[in-house]
């Protein structure tokens, strides 16, 4: 085994937890070379796992939205890319459309894919020549490990390695003094994700009382509102300025705490072994959740939004000063 190709398109907090597939393979296979395919929107991530030779990206999502002839040429550049290579396997972990046709151009004799029933989209069977087990009973992230490891015969040992490594940038924004950070990620892509702004005003009191500066990150001018909403009912709170990425992850990085509703941010605290609560309010926690001993955890359920009490309860959790939430049981190590 020389060179493998790992497909996982979209969206940030799914890329982000599909990384420790990476340190499996190098685990199982020392020596052995691994390229990452993914949006644009989410390269830069992704590049920061120290274990990827190449990571393959094209502006899919923008090129799908605006059909401009500059991005139909970076894409069209892209595959030129791809094709440079010739892999051993190809293990499409994403299982739609625009992943399947990246498997089916890359050239390899072996192209891997999810089983009918458990693909996104399922005409993206046509790619695969070969196909995982059917899908394990655990939280996604655990499955895709679980996955690549029956495609190249090893077995996921461990808690999950993602390796990734924030590039230091310069900040528009400083902690004016020693209080711990506690980000709190209220924002979210989808309405219905979001957690009670009034929720939030309770959570910041309380973490102000405990001695935190509470932080408020925000993407969209409409995020950025509800940010100062919020702000404005919590004593020193600060709503940041506008931040790219890597400078948001780095912000991360000196957190004490992260709070957050299910966003790709809240992922990547958990990734950076950063104490993190993650709210559920639309979505399963079980299936889509993060959880570690003592420093993970997640609150709220499909169809339940969770109180105040309960995140304080999982931040007391995260900071050992509590039992694990109920609501947490039964979601694996990720």
């Amino acid at each position: 085994m020389k060179r493998v190709l790992v497909v996982k398109v979209t969206s940030l907090g799914d890329v982000i937890q599909a990384q420790p597939v990476v340190a499996d393979i190098q685990r199982a296979f020392p020596g052995v070379k691994v390229d990452w395919a993914v949006d644009e929107a989410f390269a830069e991530v992704t590049q920061w796992n120290q274990g990827i030779d190449r990571v393959l990206c094209a502006p899919l999502r923008r090129f799908k939205k605006a059909r401009h002839w500059a991005d139909f040429q970076a894409i069209a550049a892209s595959l030129a890319e791809l094709r440079a290579e010739r892999y051993d396997v190809v293990l499409d972990i994403h299982g739609v459309y625009k992943s399947a046709i990246i498997a089916f151009l890359a050239r390899a004799s072996q192209r891997f894919g999810y089983q009918s029933q458990d693909l996104g989209e399922r005409g993206a069977a046509f790619a695969y020549n070969r196909r995982f087990g059917p899908r394990p009973p655990c939280d996604a992230w655990q499955g895709m490990r679980v996955s690549a490891g029956e495609a190249l015969g090893y077995v996921p040992d461990g808690p999950p390695v993602y390796n990734l490594q924030v590039p230091h940038t310069e900040m528009p924004w400083t902690n004016p003094d020693d209080a711990p950070l506690a980000l709190l990620f209220h924002a979210t892509s989808k309405d219905e994700k979001r957690w009670p702004l009034t929720h939030w005003v309770e959570v910041g009191h309380e973490l102000v009382r405990r001695g935190f500066r509470v932080v408020l990150p925000w993407g969209t001018p409409t995020e950025q509102e509800q940010a100062q909403q919020i702000a404005a009912q919590v004593p020193g709170a600060t709503v940041l300025p506008p931040m790219s990425v890597v400078q948001v992850a780095q912000l991360i990085q000196g957190a004490a705490l992260v709070v957050g509703v299910d966003t790709g941010f809240v992922h990547l605290a958990h990734a950076l072994q950063k104490r993190t609560v993650m709210i559920f309010v639309a979505t399963s926690p079980a299936h889509c959740g993060v959880y570690a001993p003592l420093r993970s955890t997640s609150v709220g359920d499909t169809h339940r939004v969770p109180c105040v009490d309960e995140v304080l309860c999982a931040i007391d959790y995260v900071h050992g000063d509590a039992e694990q939430p109920a609501a947490a049981g039964g979601l694996s190590a990720a």
